[in-house]
């Protein structure tokens, strides 16, 4: 179970008539946007034959390849990058080599992955529900067109898997006439929702993770956040966060204290971001790494505009430990510090600045614990934040599911493209 303390400036929640309204139209999924709420249950209908082929088919990649690329983009890639980082660490030593590609338009970061794969046997985990995304697209054609030169088009079928549409789409459509193993992405779970699926399964199976204990995780939310409001820590954060935007802050920022949790801090980003930025409404969602954005931002929280709060992911227990020893001269002036492990310095840093920003800054913070972070408690704290989502959607009166203002920009860009309209 997640817990959570709110310090700093003390407030009425608001709204609260209103909580049970939105209890039951999540649960009876009956909200706005209510038919992309398979997520939901979506971890407890799994039947052991799905994730065996989850597994099988990492067991097949890393037994016949050398690496796996995954090409997505949003939520087709942020969740399984934020769980791999956050479980295996920035520099794990056995993982099998993970690239991700088509996560942008960039020149420069698609030669660099292009270059580092090139002398590699890779396959591709290609995911996307139309398979005419453009970051996408780009990068697997690019893809399709190493594999082919090196290896001929028959190796397409072997070294190819998409996730995408059940039925329809391009994908689709090249997934059935070229023999790719596919697994869907279902109808009812959005992009950035869709950890808990194939989409996020796969290149977590692959990177070594326990993704039957990730899963097991989501039941854990399941059963835990689908409590009424008194009982549950998931719509507590989710009014907490819609009583503070009342009050007038504008800009949530998720922090964590251990950097392999970074792309987590972009996960939510765009699970908020996403979900909640339509109408004029919503908190801007932004992140910082501490103790490093201390010797940054940490001026601007502690004495600046009083234009946001601190979401704090805590992590009591780390996975690894090291202990200061004593220096002979003591020049740096640490031997105060000998014999204690570095866990324990964090700690005091986290406490001491927690203290700083919430007593002294006046700043509204809310702590989120867990003892220690596994592929079960990571599960559960994903789904805690996606049922929390929803939630303080649902205060704002807004479909926490679409995202309508994303195909402007796509718009603008192939009118500037010169792609054809379609007929």
């Amino acid at each position: 179970m997640i817990t959570i303390k709110t310090y700093g400036p003390k407030f009425e929640l608001k709204e609260k008539e209103r909580y049970s309204t939105i209890e039951k139209i999540i649960s009876d999924k009956s909200g706005q946007g209510n038919d992309f709420l398979g997520w939901l249950d979506y971890a407890s209908k799994y039947s052991k034959e799905d994730l065996k082929k989850i597994k099988d088919t990492a067991k097949y990649i890393k037994e016949n390849y050398e690496a796996l690329v995954v090409v997505g983009i949003g939520g087709s890639y942020l969740g399984s990058k934020a769980a791999i980082d956050a479980i295996n660490g920035l520099y794990p030593e056995n993982q099998f080599p993970i690239y991700f590609l088509g996560n942008n338009l960039s020149s420069n970061y698609t030669h660099q992955v292009l270059e580092k794969i090139s002398n590699k046997h890779f396959a591709v985990n290609v995911i996307s529900k139309s398979g005419t995304t453009t970051e996408p697209a780009i990068a697997f054609r690019l893809l399709k067109e190493m594999i082919t030169t090196k290896y001929g088009k028959e190796e397409l079928s072997k070294a190819i898997i998409a996730c995408t549409d059940e039925r329809k789409g391009a994908l689709r459509k090249e997934a059935d006439e070229m023999g790719y193993v596919t697994f869907i992405i279902p109808d009812d779970v959005g992009g950035r929702y869709s950890v808990i699926t194939p989409v996020g399964l796969l290149p977590m199976a692959v990177a070594g993770l326990d993704i039957d204990e990730f899963v097991q995780g989501f039941i854990d939310g399941e059963k835990n956040y689908s409590e009424t409001y008194s009982k549950n820590t998931a719509y507590q954060y989710g009014s907490n966060r819609y009583s503070l935007y009342s009050k007038g802050y504008k800009v949530e920022t998720y922090i964590s204290y251990e950097p392999h949790l970074a792309m987590l801090n972009e996960w939510l980003k765009q699970l908020y971001g996403e979900s909640e930025g339509k109408d004029g409404k919503g908190l801007l969602p932004t992140s910082l790494v501490c103790t490093t954005d201390l010797h940054s931002m940490g001026q601007f929280v502690q004495e600046g505009s009083k234009v946001l709060f601190e979401t704090i992911i805590n992590i009591e227990t780390p996975k690894y430990d090291v202990t200061i020893k004593e220096s002979d001269n003591d020049l740096d002036g640490l031997n105060y510090l000998a014999g204690k492990k570095l866990s324990y310095i964090n700690e005091q840093a986290f406490r001491g600045t927690l203290a700083a920003h919430s007593e002294v800054g006046n700043v509204p913070v809310n702590v989120l614990t867990i003892k220690e972070l596994t592929e079960r408690s990571l599960g559960e704290l994903m789904y805690f934040f996606m049922r929390a989502c929803a939630f303080s959607a649902y205060l704002l009166n807004i479909n926490p599911f679409n995202q309508p203002g994303v195909e402007v920009y796509k718009s603008n860009m192939f009118k500037l493209l010169g792609k054809p309209s379609k007929k």
